[in-house]
């Protein structure tokens, strides 16, 4: 190990426990072996189920989780060729095998058993936990538990009808939650603030700037005391790019003047937000990288291919202010009075999850209200009990379906998946297919072609969640910050928890308690048209060890952290990397896709309903939100309720029966 190493603390023992039940697990020799002379907590873990059922519990695994190893593996077999024909009946048969245990999954068995109270439900995950990338991170540090959340992390956006009886369904009361939830977002009153750090690699020299007035926590909040000429004067930016940046937030040009409305968007429409910087607004070259990953947050790749009239819809990208356009209302996800919005469980919309899966399995999530859920352990080893009439079964990879018989008078469908080496074979009278798009017409091969180019389309964007568990956060304190943004950085961005307290779970409070940081990395190419963006990013993260990534993180705390003391070596208690190489559903780009009408759009002509085979996912509604997942269940369950495949039979779930 190297003098650099040493002094980010790479040899330093790193929490890692692989289940959470009081007291580190013991880890077999076999996998330590495997694991090498470092210690554990550097390397991926593996899925293999311990010994004794009790100790299953994949929310304390740290390391590398997301899409982990054991999770992908088979399915990259099957888009490869690989096929199992001999895979081992089970005999079992259900009224409803779902594939894929994430939000739209878990949420299309509730609206399948709340249509049909006696169902027989299968949920097929190929992840060790569910929830998708609604990921449950825990920690215990000096004594404590800490929780983060490692995808989707709040409860937002429009909810139909549907949607909202859902959540009060199973038990996500708003009015409640705002009077019991205790936030601990008092770094405002602590006169904490947003900052940028720029990297001496992008920018010439390491220097953090505190104050951006954009602020990356509220841009729209109007309560940041310096101008945009001032902030820039403390960085290491040129002049002209200081200028340029200022003009572009400051000065309120038409730099379309002379274009109507409709011309002007139809112009929009067709250029690169980059472009537009640098042909219209004609700034210095270099004003490129502060903003360069500006869309990362969007389904989209780097500003290169997100188009300036994206960037105009958006709101926070800077130079458009002055086009005369009207813009979409602003509070398009639900409103100012929307309840929902606001609401955020210490595990994101994990919590959300949980709570699904108590509604489905009253038993795996003892407790009976959304505080009493925090705090509670799920009961892993009660999922997948033969006796139980919905059962969930993880680690289980699916790499068929097939209707049993020709199509148009099938009465079954058979579900084949991989779990432990084997292969198995399950029946359901219907199967909703709750997975990523792209991986569709590889599991189900009889699908009309239009519909598999279709469901090819839709190519996710990487992204990863990492989470740093400091023992505390009295940098922060000193430095005056509670984020960072980093325009250059191996990470995007660095948050302090945003602190929850609600039932008998605590976050942190005072500078001293042990404090989740949030860090984002989006792996996405600039130069290249914005799906190839998103696989070449896949590729990268897959291809990415975790020895890498805790290298990275430590690398960029210390430097950004430096001057408000903090040691990477010491102050780092544990680090789990959330990595989604099929991260965030989208849907078309401006740039590159043609005008579609409503009947060609992929992600509609994508969800088809085809025999007893129905799609319900993120994909399907192309954004990615969770009331988007919840409608795109709802749609694939009602789909199943009207048989138009033998219209003289009737589903015991039909309206009206």
């Amino acid at each position: 190990m190297n003098k650099s190493d040493r002094a980010l603390g790479m040899g330093r023992a790193i929490t890692r426990r692989d289940f959470l039940n009081g007291a580190s697990m013991a880890i077999g020799a076999t996998m330590l072996s495997s694991l090498g002379t470092r210690n554990a907590a550097s390397s991926p873990q593996s899925v293999t189920p311990p010994r004794n059922p009790e100790e299953y519990y994949p929310p304390a695994l740290t390391g590398m989780r997301g899409s982990h190893e054991g999770s992908f593996e088979t399915a990259h077999e099957m888009r490869y060729g690989k096929t199992w024909e001999n895979a081992e009946d089970t005999g079992e048969l259900y009224d409803l095998i779902v594939v894929g245990g994430g939000l739209s999954g878990l949420a299309s068995a509730y609206f399948f058993r709340k249509a049909l109270p006696q169902a027989k439900i299968l949920i097929l995950d190929n992840h060790d936990d569910f929830g998708g990338h609604a990921k449950r991170n825990e920690f215990e540090v000096d004594g404590k538990t800490v929780i983060g959340y490692g995808g989707t992390m709040y409860i937002t956006g429009a909810y139909t009808v549907a949607g909202k009886e859902l959540l009060e369904d199973i038990g996500v009361n708003p009015e409640r939650y705002h009077k019991l939830s205790k936030s601990a977002d008092q770094y405002e009153s602590m006169g904490l603030k947003s900052s940028v750090f720029f990297d001496r690699e992008t920018f010439g020299e390491d220097r953090l700037v505190l104050g951006e007035p954009r602020g990356k926590w509220d841009e729209d909040s109007g309560k940041n005391s310096i101008s945009w000429t001032e902030f820039l004067a403390r960085t290491p930016l040129s002049k002209q790019v200081q200028k340029d940046i200022a003009r572009l937030y400051e000065d309120k040009r038409d730099y379309l003047k002379g274009l109507t409305p409709e011309e002007k968007i139809a112009r929009l429409r067709k250029m690169s937000y980059q472009t537009y910087l640098l042909n219209v607004v004609k700034v210095h070259p270099d004003v490129i990288p502060y903003f360069l990953h500006g869309t990362d947050a969007n389904a989209a790749g780097c500003i290169d291919t997100y188009s300036a009239y994206g960037a105009f819809r958006s709101r926070w990208l800077p130079g458009l202010d002055g086009l005369g356009l009207e813009r979409p209302p602003r509070n398009w996800l639900g409103g100012a009075e929307n309840p929902l919005d606001g609401i955020h469980f210490p595990d994101g919309n994990a919590g959300v999850a949980r709570l699904i899966v108590r509604w489905l399995i009253p038993k795996a999530l003892p407790g009976s209200t959304m505080e009493d859920s925090i705090a509670t352990r799920v009961l892993y080893g009660t999922l997948d009990e033969e006796d139980s009439p919905i059962r969930i079964r993880l680690n289980s990879t699916v790499v068929g379906v097939k209707h049993k018989g020709e199509r148009r008078t099938a009465s079954e469908v058979e579900v084949t998946y991989v779990k432990g080496g084997k292969a198995h074979r399950a029946h359901g009278g219907s199967c909703v297919m709750a997975c990523y798009n792209s991986m569709i017409p590889y599991l189900c091969p009889e699908l009309p072609e239009p519909q598999k180019k279709a469901l090819h389309l839709s190519v996710r964007k990487p992204y990863v969640y990492t989470n740093v568990v400091i023992r505390n956060w009295k940098a922060f304190e000193k430095l005056g910050i509670s984020g960072i943004s980093c325009p250059g950085g191996y990470y995007r961005s660095v948050g302090l928890d945003w602190g929850v307290s609600i039932g008998d779970y605590r976050c942190a409070h005072t500078p001293e308690d042990p404090m989740v940081l949030h860090m984002t990395r989006v792996p996405v190419k600039p130069g290249q048209p914005a799906r190839s963006q998103f696989r070449a990013g896949r590729e990268e993260l897959l291809a990415t060890s975790f020895e890498t990534f805790e290298r990275n993180t430590r690398d960029l705390l210390g430097r950004a952290l430096t001057g408000g003391g903090f040691d990477p070596a010491r102050d780092i208690a544990a680090i789990t990397v959330n990595r989604w190489p099929h991260g965030y559903a989208g849907g078309g780009t401006e740039l590159f896709d043609p005008e579609w009408g409503y009947d060609e759009v992929p992600w509609v002509v994508g969800r088809k309903r085809f025999g007893r085979i129905t799609i319900a996912n993120s994909d399907a509604a192309a954004v990615s939100l969770t009331s988007a997942a919840f409608d795109q269940a709802h749609r694939a369950v009602r789909e199943l309720q009207a048989d138009v495949i033998r219209p003289d039979f009737q589903y015991p779930w039909a309206e009206g029966s």
